[in-house]
């Protein structure tokens, strides 16, 4: 069950929640509070996958919530939908550019649209993660997202999967912006040039006199043979690489005009293929101009972010071969892995690799106060942080929300691994039971 949190004091607003929430009771379930501090200690202790801050309630201090969340990006993953009063106050959030925010709304429209998002997220529900999951996973994801000609739209499955992305360590902080700046400008395209079929020239003039694009949008949306015109994200998120194709249904536009146009160009628009050609690495065109393609390289065996706990301590380098624990010695440390990957030994035979998406080493025996299972080597350069037991503790009991999330994420790690090892056991006994059936056979 994903939980929905609403910090809020306005009840029609928690309605609104709570009512979206029904028509997908066996996936998302609401919650709220109606004071900053209940907030921030709910947020710390029940980690809600979506958290919906209300600008409009007088009583919450959206800003010092955000500020607790930015206050440890490892614990806080997920997403943030802002209700704002008015444009005015969107405006001033969007200034911000916090990226855990997925969608900024006026309080009218997110209460007609609450439920069009819910239903996002639902579809695609593979997104939500857990902390300490990609590794079991197997980190590959493919599918696709279907969406209108609504900016709201294209802007709120831009983050949603960027964020996503960012959270599983397979793009960088400059990248994460490169790429949400890259999905906004082709998806806008597909928009614009493509379902809309509005002509430079077309944009030019409207731009030229005053008129902001998403009121031309809007009217165009409202032709007749423009207003079921769907866009198409297909998506292919692999270990070493991800690859993005965006199809339109419009009569396609020619792309070569401005392929090479330098990003620098001063124009009031048309320079979204060549800023987007700079952020990727490798962008393709169908020959009709209505699908475009690009890729782009994961960074691999590097964590983005760092648990606020892990901060104080510090960060040591191993080199290629060095040893980090032994098989037998008692566990008096735990590693968290900062980047690298590493060959874990039982009694001499190789029999796992770690990397960054493992989270640590050495888990199981520090919290059991065992001694260690296994010999654990540095592969290539390496990057830990080591945090005595002791002084783990003692944060522990100073930050209690961590325990509890620490203890939730190594649960679900356990129940999910136990799961797989019991559909390869029953796998394993129907194979020996054909072989058994082919033995008869052959003694027929």
């Amino acid at each position: 069950m994903k939980k929905i949190f609403v910090a809020s004091t306005n009840q029609e607003l928690i309605n609104t929640v709570e009512k979206a929430c029904k028509h997908f009771p066996n996936f998302f379930s609401a919650y709220s509070m109606p004071t900053t501090d209940t907030s921030i200690s709910y947020i710390n202790y029940e980690i809600p996958e979506i958290k919906v801050l209300d600008y409009t309630s007088k009583e919450i201090d959206c800003g010092k919530i955000l500020e607790a969340i930015n206050a440890d990006e490892w614990l806080h993953y997920g997403g943030i939908i802002a209700v704002c009063k008015d444009d005015d106050q969107v405006k001033l959030i969007e200034y911000i550019k916090d990226d855990n925010i997925l969608s900024i709304l006026p309080i009218d429209e997110f209460k007609n649209n609450f439920e069009h998002l819910l239903n996002i997220l639902y579809q695609n529900q593979q997104f939500f993660y857990t902390r300490g999951m990609q590794d079991i996973i197997g980190r590959q994801e493919e599918g696709s997202f279907v969406c209108s000609n609504n900016p709201m739209d294209l802007k709120f499955y831009t983050n949603f999967l960027v964020s996503y992305l960012y959270n599983t360590n397979r793009v960088t902080d400059n990248d994460r912006i490169g790429l949400q700046l890259t999905l906004m400008e082709l998806l806008m395209n597909a928009v614009e040039h493509g379902n809309l079929n509005i002509s430079y020239e077309e944009k030019t003039k409207w731009l030229a006199e005053g008129g902001d694009m998403l009121s031309l949008i809007e009217k165009k949306n409202k032709e007749p043979q423009n207003k079921n015109k769907k866009i198409k994200i297909y998506y292919a998120i692999r270990k070493k690489a991800s690859a993005f194709r965006i199809q339109d249904e419009g009569e396609g536009f020619d792309w070569r005009k401005y392929l090479n146009k330098k990003a620098e160009d001063e124009e009031l628009h048309g320079r979204g293929i060549a800023l987007s050609k700079s952020c990727i690495h490798q962008i393709t065109y169908n020959e009709k101009g209505n699908q475009v393609t690009f890729s782009i390289l994961n960074k691999t065996d590097t964590v983005n972010t760092v648990p606020g706990i892990m901060k104080p301590f510090p960060t040591i380098e191993y080199k290629d071969k060095q040893i980090i624990c032994k098989q037998d010695e008692m566990s008096n440390d735990l590693f968290f892995i900062v980047s690298g990957n590493f060959k874990v030994y039982t009694n001499n035979k190789l029999t796992a690799t770690l990397t960054a998406d493992d989270i640590f080493i050495g888990e199981m025996a520090f919290l059991l106060n065992d001694r260690r299972t296994a010999t654990v080597v540095a592969n290539g350069k390496c990057t830990l942080i080591k945090v005595p037991k002791t002084d783990f503790l003692t944060l522990i009991r100073k930050n209690p929300h961590y325990g509890i999330f620490l203890s939730k994420m190594l649960a679900q790690r356990l129940a999910l691994q136990a799961q797989t090892s019991y559909i390869f056991q029953e796998k394993i006994e129907e194979l020996q039971g054909t072989m058994q059936q082919f033995r008869a056979i052959l003694k027929k």
